[in-house]
């Protein structure tokens, strides 16, 4: 088969991942076969998935059953049916896994979001996800909230790989990196081996367009609309480099340690009139994951270009223009507070919805 598009992307440094899971895919065969077509290395998910997923056919209905004849629990239930589909999806990916080294080959399965402001409650679902799935190419996702960055930090500390989640401002990206490297330096501390643990920071990007466009809109700046989203994805990754050089990080190296890549996440474009692979085509740069739901990994491999380096242009006009926002009254700040309160807003309605719909069928299959 002749090399493709996303093919050549994975040459020119970025991990493909795609951002779904169901039973579906794993039964037909559909995430085997994107790993072999689409260049795919690696699985994210997230409750807004799974309700999906679980909304749709009867492929749950055997075990829902089951388990709802043991649990009352439509959280408990959920986990249930997630656990199975995670860890077959990690045995699917395994091999890709071991001949990366550990790079790539990840699953991911998000803590309940609803405890995305109580680190401790954090910390230990993370830990319980991570030995119930049992599996070494899990990746538990924490929400990067200022209460979350403990709970990362001490899941880094106890050896336990981490995707972060809903990073949207550059202030925020730089503390989840410096969680982390607090949390390995914590693991060297208490004799721990950095080898056995991985992490990656999911900076959003499309819903950071979303947001700064409808306030450019409002104050008249169309000339500004569309490139905040790019911008600050391309000086968080300057901060990348600079975190993962010199001599705090080349003591970790030594040891082991691997940097904390960044993933870029949200990457379909919502505004129709910008290009459909925006958000690939301008964050091509080495050692990145670009998570792309289904409708983005196809138009990719049917009309995406491969533009080597782009993640590393123009980041002089990047800085300018977080000045430019300002002077046209946009503030930064908090459009990206903004975006991380309801991210984690959304995931939680999700959340419940998904819940709702448990019990709900649970009954259901009960009646019948």
């Amino acid at each position: 088969m002749a090399e493709s598009r996303l093919h050549e992307l994975s040459a020119a440094g970025v991990s493909v991942w795609i951002d779904s899971l169901s039973r579906e895919m794993l039964a037909s065969g559909e995430l085997a076969a994107l790993m072999s077509e689409d260049a795919v290395v690696g699985v994210t998910s997230n409750p807004t998935i799974f309700q999906k997923a679980l909304a749709e056919g009867d492929r749950y209905d055997a075990q829902l059953r089951e388990v709802a004849a043991q649990v009352d629990d439509p959280a408990e239930i959920f986990f249930a049916l997630a656990m199975d589909d995670i860890r077959e999806a990690c045995d699917l990916m395994r091999p890709v896994w071991e001949r990366t080294g550990g790079v790539d080959g990840w699953v991911s399965l998000e803590v309940d979001p609803t405890l995305a402001y109580d680190r401790e409650r954090t910390f230990e679902q993370a830990v319980r996800f991570n030995a119930e799935v049992g599996r070494d190419n899990l990746y538990v996702k924490i929400p990067a909230t200022e209460l979350g960055l403990g709970a990362i930090e001490d899941c880094i500390a106890r050896a336990v790989p981490i995707n972060v989640t809903l990073i949207f401002s550059l202030a925020r990206y730089q503390a989840v990196v410096e969680a982390y490297l607090r949390g390995l330096e914590r693991l060297v501390a208490a004799g721990g081996d950095p080898r056995r643990v991985s992490s990656v920071a999911s900076f959003f990007v499309s819903r950071v367009d979303s947001e700064a466009d409808r306030r450019l809109e409002a104050v008249g700046r169309p000339d500004l609309q569309g490139k905040l989203a790019v911008a600050n994805a391309r000086l968080a990754y300057q901060h990348y480099l600079r975190a993962f050089s010199g001599e705090r990080w080349e003591y970790l190296a030594a040891k082991g340690a691997r940097p904390q890549r960044c993933l870029w996440a949200s990457t379909s474009t919502k505004n129709p009139a910008y290009r459909d692979v925006l958000y690939v085509e301008e964050l091509i740069g080495p050692d990145t994951v670009n998570t792309m739901p289904l409708e983005t990994v196809r138009a990719f491999q049917d009309h995406g270009e491969v533009r080597a380096g782009s993640l590393l242009e123009s980041t002089e006009e990047a800085k300018h223009l977080l000045a430019d926002l300002a002077a046209a009254g946009v503030d930064y700040d908090d459009v990206v507070e903004t975006l991380e309160a309801e991210g984690v807003q959304k995931f939680a309605d999700s959340f419940a919805e998904l819940l709702a719909g448990i019990t709900a069928k649970s009954a259901s299959l009960t009646a019948a």
